[in-house]
């Protein structure tokens, strides 16, 4: 990853200057997102019903920079997008059960029914604004940490 400019990751990258406490707090609304260089936080909604999932982020017309939603599945599975009713493009971050970034799909078309698979063995998803994953310089391999990763490499724990 690399910084860019944005309240979101700079108040974090301020949090973990001030002390390991504050830094590692884990919140259901929040993410972080780590490499070997830096952490990045967002916003999230969080959805872990097939319901909610299904609903997903469409009709909506906006969604703040340092915003996302966090899809959670029981257990790893394949999984597959689309963009039906989604007014906004969007990135959307596919993780594995241990927390770890395995495809990105960049820039996905508002109102494209074209499915947009994620991979085999997917148990998180987060979706965020298009474009901004390749602008903060979120790459493959990135860990996630959010009290729903259990088992993941980078717990809420410590």
């Amino acid at each position: 990853m690399r910084w860019a400019e944005g309240a979101g990751w700079l108040l974090l990258a301020i949090a973990a200057a001030a002390g390991p406490g504050l830094a590692a707090e884990c919140a259901a609304d929040r993410v972080d997102i780590r490499d070997a260089d830096s952490v990045l936080r967002f916003q999230v909604e969080v959805v872990d019903t097939a319901e909610e999932r299904a609903q997903g982020l469409m009709n909506r017309e906006s969604l703040p920079r340092f915003s996302g939603m966090l899809f959670v599945y029981e257990t790893p599975q394949p999984v597959a997008f689309w963009m039906r009713n989604t007014l906004i493009p969007l990135d959307m971050l596919f993780f594995d059960a241990e927390g770890r970034l395995t495809r990105i799909a960049r820039e996905a078309r508002p109102l494209d029914e074209t499915p947009i698979v994620g991979g085999e063995a997917i148990q998180y998803v987060l979706e965020i604004n298009g474009g901004l994953a390749e602008q903060l310089g979120i790459d493959l391999g990135a860990e996630l940490r959010h009290p729903a990763v259990t088992g993941g490499v980078w717990s809420c724990a410590g």
